[in-house]
């Protein structure tokens, strides 16, 4: 599945989801409005209705004791008219799921009529008992009847009323839940489909970063964690990285190997011209006129920069191809620090700078390095420190330890470095604008070998510096050296 692909089927999962508590309330809603409908247009209908049918059968009632002294047409229509009413409610009843209840008021009402019929009949053949029998033992006894079913189905709407109010109540109560339930449901259905989109971006995102910054770093050996058949734009950015890393490893063995092979060539060639201009400094040839000898001896010094050159590309090339040589042994640290304040005193008297070594108490009394790469480094440093250093200023070598390691700092009052510059300084080739203040110039590689051997050693080492007052590095290195031998870690 491509990236667009799955963003696209992840917003309209997060959209569909979303759309859950909706037809949620949707549901409830629906279910509320059917109950709403129920009580309005049936149960508070009915009751109307049920009102007025007790309305009417008092009207009827009414009638038919005034057609007991009054029997005329006026009368005989007046309980007709009200028993027709009576009627249409009693139909308009049935109307209301109340079939049952409107039937036997209506067949009430039919016996109502027989007997107001005949009750008038007798009244108008002057037979007021006959009448008055007839008024109470068949047409009073109708009217309450409906008095009483009346009253019952009101009783029973009523109960029926009370019913749906508990159940709309009921509704609510069952929506809101449902809402809080399904808004909870939602939101981790949609924080987990979140998730995953994150995941699957940001996942490849964090690898590929992590490739191009070991790339950066000279690092070419690292492979992301999804191969090119991956079929996204992840899977694609995977191909164009390894095809990428691949070249710039192989173009990085070229460099390392022509490196190796030039200053191989060069090396024997200029240690046959340094020993020939030896020779003829020294009159084996015959003797030669001083300007002759002073020209001789430039060339000579010429010729040992460029021997020095050639070593440390040789040095270079090694560590880059993972096989410079470190071989930790033990070493005294007091007497190797003797050695290099003795080694550097001479040249602190001709410079005209103070040299000082501080050697802290909780020094071991046995480290396992490697003393000639570590006394090259360090050497190194002394030695731009003295380089970059002007006369009256002052030079420190200092070295304390604690549980694991041995930390040295040589700090100077020199000329410094600027702070845009420091990152790069232990880079190859790469040299200060402070070079103007030097004493003599040199290859721009002292310092990138110097971190290769720390490196190796399993070390640190830093730079702090600022213009115009001074340079201090920062060298950390175990008590107990474990040799790291990858050439991508010494880049």
């Amino acid at each position: 599945m491509t990236l667009r692909a799955r963003l696209s089927a992840g917003l309209i999962g997060i959209a569909l989801v979303l759309l859950i508590p909706l037809l949620l309330a949707l549901n409830s809603l629906e279910r509320l409005e059917d109950t709403t409908r129920q009580l309005r247009e049936t149960d508070f209908a009915a009751s109307i209705t049920l009102g007025r049918l007790r309305a009417a059968a008092d009207d009827i009632r009414a009638a038919e004791n005034a057609l007991l002294f009054v029997y005329d047409d006026a009368s005989r229509l007046r309980i007709a008219g009200h028993i027709a009413r009576a009627d249409s409610l009693a139909a308009l009843l049935g109307a209301y799921n109340r079939e049952g209840e409107a039937s036997q008021i209506r067949a009430s009402l039919g016996r109502i009529r027989e007997a107001a019929a005949l009750e008038y009949a007798a009244a108008t053949e002057a037979r007021p008992q006959d009448a008055e029998e007839i008024s109470s033992v068949r047409l009073l006894p109708e009217i309450a009847r409906i008095n009483a079913i009346v009253q019952q189905t009101e009783t029973d709407l009523r109960v029926r009323t009370g019913e749906r109010v508990d159940e709309a109540a009921a509704i609510t109560i069952d929506a809101q839940k449902t809402a809080v339930a399904g808004l909870a449901i939602t939101l981790l259905l949609a924080l987990l489909i979140g998730l995953w989109l994150l995941r699957s971006i940001s996942t490849p995102v964090f690898f590929l970063e992590r490739g191009m910054k070991s790339v950066a770093d000279g690092d070419f050996s690292y492979r992301l964690p999804y191969t090119a058949r991956r079929r996204d734009e992840f899977g694609r950015l995977a191909g164009s990285y390894e095809s990428m890393t691949r070249q710039l490893a192989e173009l990085d063995k070229l460099k390392a190997e022509f490196i190796s092979v030039a200053s191989h060539e060069l090396k024997t060639p200029i240690n046959v011209i340094v020993g020939y201009l030896e020779l003829l400094r020294e009159g084996i040839y015959g003797q030669m006129p001083p300007k002759q000898v002073e020209v001789c001896g430039i060339m000579e010094k010429q010729a040992h920069t460029l021997t020095r050159l050639t070593r440390q590309l040789l040095d270079v090339s090694r560590f880059e191809a993972g096989g410079g040589k470190v071989d930790p042994r033990k070493v005294d640290p007091a007497r190797f620090l003797d050695h290099l304040e003795a080694a550097f005193q001479g040249l602190s008297v001709q410079r005209g700078i103070a040299f000082s070594v501080e050697r802290s108490d909780s020094l071991p009394a046995e480290v396992q390095w490697d003393e000639d790469r570590i006394n090259e480094v360090l050497g190194n440093l002394l030695s731009n420190a003295f380089k970059f250093t002007h006369r009256d200023g002052a030079v420190t070598l200092a070295a304390r330890s604690d549980a694991s390691n041995v930390h040295f700092t040589v700090a100077d009052t020199g000329a410094g470095i600027a702070a845009d510059q420091l990152p790069h300084v232990f880079e190859k080739f790469y040299q200060a604008d402070n070079q103007a203040s030097a004493a003599l110039k040199g290859t721009g590689l002292g310092l990138a070998i110097a971190r290769q051997i720390v490196e190796a050693h399993n070390g640190t080492i830093t730079v702090d510096s600022v213009q115009g007052v001074g340079t201090t590095f920062h060298l950390t290195l175990p008590i107990v050296a474990k040799v790291v031998h990858r050439a991508t870690d010494l880049a």
